[in-house]
């Protein structure tokens, strides 16, 4: 396919005029090497992988030596295939200077829980996060602005509508570069055959992992189960694992990037508050192939998991589009008494929008009540903080629907300009 323009290039840049080394890692197949290339032909700079045998002997046998030789910015694909004795090198390299953009690292596993590398390059390095493609992206469009939603509490309808059987062809497709280019035939084979790699390759040998189709038991139990709670006793129980072997194994699954953690979200205002986060598979389209459940099944007015993998679906877009932000997190919120927010967008200075998903292309007034009660509760206890409450459907509707909420169809999400 053409190449497509990542919104995190421009980030990427800046970081590589301001910090002597910058990280890039993100899940296997996100697109970190096609950016790199980029990078580096753009400011003449070189490339090597480590996941090349005889590069990656060489750079192990002497790292000093064959670092230094390369040209700036050096880009070093799959990073953590060299472990603390290349990373070491690079830091040893970036002591004796002070220029910018030295070294740029990427890999597939997260920098900073990869076992075989001890050091974090703290205060030398600046790590950013490549995900698969946003809907955006694939749009040509710009990033959204969360930021508008939760100042001037509006939200602008899109150019075009969508209908349900299109936003559960996204879902299926996802966001993976190689996957996208597929025909949908084609994909579910693509997903499977990408989860045997990271199994293999990037848990199975760098963790010590022993029981592979406990793991395999456990990632597929996960796809079921995204956009829920993580009761930990209780996927113990049907998945026959003791805690320590499932949090060992779900700390790996976040290391590859394949699951994505929510936090549970609360304000004084409510003392009784559930702290399980929610687990989300980081992209769709391996959820559903993993599944067995193709676009048309989604569709189904009767479909079960339609609602939370379309849940899944917004809350990685919103996540992919907010890579530059460290102003703006994404929580969840349940409390006892039942009352459930779908996702909870909590900026620094206090302001909150609040985001239910529905499947249903006919919202009723029913679906706004999380976020009225949502509303009226921050409005009596810290007023002012409830900005917006927006209820994403999968109809044409998007307009004003009471005091600060609002109904707006799904791809409002990428029709930024």
């Amino acid at each position: 396919m053409p190449y497509v323009r990542r919104h995190l290039e421009s980030a990427l840049d800046r970081s590589l005029d301001a910090a002597r080394v910058v990280v890039l890692h993100g899940a296997r197949q996100s697109g970190k090497t096609t950016l790199a290339r980029q990078i580096a032909r753009k400011r003449g700079g070189s490339y090597v992988t480590l996941d090349d045998d005889a590069s990656r002997h060489a750079a192990l046998e002497d790292p000093m030596a064959y670092l230094s030789a390369l040209g700036k910015p050096a880009v070093i694909d799959e990073v953590q295939l060299g472990g603390d004795r290349v990373v070491r090198a690079v830091k040893r390299i970036v002591d004796d200077s002070d220029a910018r953009g030295r070294f740029l690292l990427t890999g597939s596993t997260d920098f900073l829980s990869v076992p075989t590398i001890s050091e974090s390059l703290a205060g030398r390095a600046r790590i950013l996060r490549l995900h698969p493609f946003s809907e955006a992206e694939l749009a040509g469009c710009g990033q959204l602005n969360l930021d508008e939603w939760l100042d001037a509490c509006r939200i602008e309808p899109p150019p075009q509508a969508a209908d349900r059987a299109g936003y559960m062809g996204r879902v299926c497709r996802g966001g993976f570069p190689e996957a996208v280019a597929l025909a949908p035939s084609e994909r579910a084979q693509w997903h499977r055959s990408y989860l045997e790699t990271v199994v293999q390759r990037d848990i199975t040998e760098l963790g010590d992992i022993r029981r592979g189709e406990a793991l395999i038991e456990l990632i597929l139990w996960l796809a079921a189960h995204s956009a829920g709670e993580l009761n930990i006793q209780a996927a113990c129980q049907q998945l026959g694992l003791d805690r320590s072997t499932f949090n060992r194994y779900l700390a790996w699954l976040r290391t590859v990037f394949m699951i994505r953690t929510v936090p549970a979200w609360s304000r004084k205002y409510a003392s009784r508050i559930t702290r399980r986060p929610k687990q989300y598979f980081a992209d769709t389209g391996m959820a559903a192939a993993l599944l067995g459940i193709d676009a048309d099944a989604l569709a189904s007015p009767t479909s079960t998991v339609s609602g939370p993998l379309l849940e899944t679906f917004v809350l990685n877009e919103l996540a992919r589009q907010a890579i530059e932000s460290f102003e703006v997190r994404l929580h969840h919120l349940r409390h006892y008494d039942g009352h459930e927010v779908d996702i909870v967008v909590d900026r620094s200075d206090g302001a909150v929008a609040a985001i239910e998903v529905k499947a249903t292309g006919s919202p009723s007034d029913s679906h706004l009540k999380p976020l009225r009660t949502l509303r009226d509760r921050l409005d009596r206890s810290v007023p002012g903080t409830f900005r917006v409450g927006v209820l994403l459907h999968t109809g044409p509707y998007c307009h004003r629907i009471g005091d600060r909420l609002w109904l707006a169809p799904i791809n409002v999400l990428w029709s930024a300009g």
